[in-house]
């Protein structure tokens, strides 16, 4: 038995590295929540289906001095007759190593449950004893992260599924490993460009992915609209879209297509985000990169 993923990731994680970085503390708003749904490769029987929950709130400490963060994370993924629940809570803490340079470290615990509907499995054999054998899965796993916050830089490297890597037994979800650098570079008041470079590692698999992303925001109004476009190794291209509906509300999508093989039988990847924003914060050093 296998997955079709190699790992579950949405595309909008720039949007917000804590969905694949326990460390990242997100910046403008004391409260973030989302939920997102991702359908993979349409028309291609049994591809992967995958919806998000996410939240996570700033707690200060030290007279405001030190920041935190603590999180939930939570996604269902559906592929053919096998269902995966992951859910995970993070803690992550941030610590100013030089005026402009911070740096934020996280962890996560996760509980992971996999189920199978074989209802929707086609047998060769009715009534085949072997089926009645299968039995839902649980297992608990780590994810750690650490992310360094310069004025218009980002570095940031994460682990998912550390369990796995030390244990037979707890192989739910394979390990993933994140390495990612993000750039924002003002080009005036209303306009400002981002790209960045995620290196991904899942066993045996090995991706690159680039993005480069355009910001408009007349008036000063926080990224009111963002155009992007992705590559990711090998053979996907995608498009990033963006909106604020309001200062506290947002909504991205998504579209990719792969030119491999898989292309004779979908038509592409769609996903849909909608982000809740709550308790602006005053202006302080941190932000720059999120503005």
């Amino acid at each position: 038995m296998g997955f079709s993923q190699s790992n579950i990731r949405l595309n909008n994680y720039w949007e917000n590295t804590y969905y694949i970085n326990p460390a990242s503390i997100y910046s403008e708003y004391k409260f973030i929540a989302s939920v997102a749904g991702r359908k993979q490769w349409i028309e291609f029987p049994g591809a992967p289906n995958t919806e998000y929950i996410l939240a996570a709130a700033r707690i200060n400490t030290q007279k405001n001095i030190q920041v935190g963060q603590i999180g939930i994370k939570a996604f269902r993924d559906e592929i053919g007759y096998t269902k995966l629940i992951n859910i995970s809570t993070s803690y992550s803490y941030s610590i100013r190593l030089k005026k402009n340079l911070l740096m934020n470290l996280g962890i996560a615990f996760s509980f992971q449950q996999v189920s199978y509907d074989m209802t929707q499995s086609k047998l060769e054999t009715i009534g085949d004893p072997v089926i009645g054998m299968i039995e839902n899965q649980k297992s608990n796993n780590a994810d750690l992260g650490v992310e360094f916050i310069g004025k218009s830089i980002l570095i940031g490297a994460a682990s998912q599924n550390l369990g796995s890597l030390f244990t037979s037994e707890n192989k739910l979800q394979t390990n993933s490993s994140f390495l990612y650098v993000m750039h924002r570079e003002r080009i005036e008041n209303s306009f400002y460009i981002q790209s960045g470079i995620c290196a991904i590692k899942n066993e045996k698999l090995n991706q690159l992915e680039l993005n480069v992303s355009g910001f408009l925001n007349p008036k000063n109004i926080p990224n009111i609209f963002q155009l992007g476009v992705f590559y990711r190794t090998r053979n996907e291209f995608g498009v990033l879209l963006g909106i604020d509906l309001n200062e506290s509300v947002r909504l991205a999508c998504s579209y990719d297509y792969n030119v491999s093989g898989i292309s004779h039988n979908s038509i592409g990847t769609s996903e849909l985000m909608l982000i809740w924003k709550f308790g602006k914060l005053p202006d302080c050093k941190c932000r720059e990169l999120y503005k």
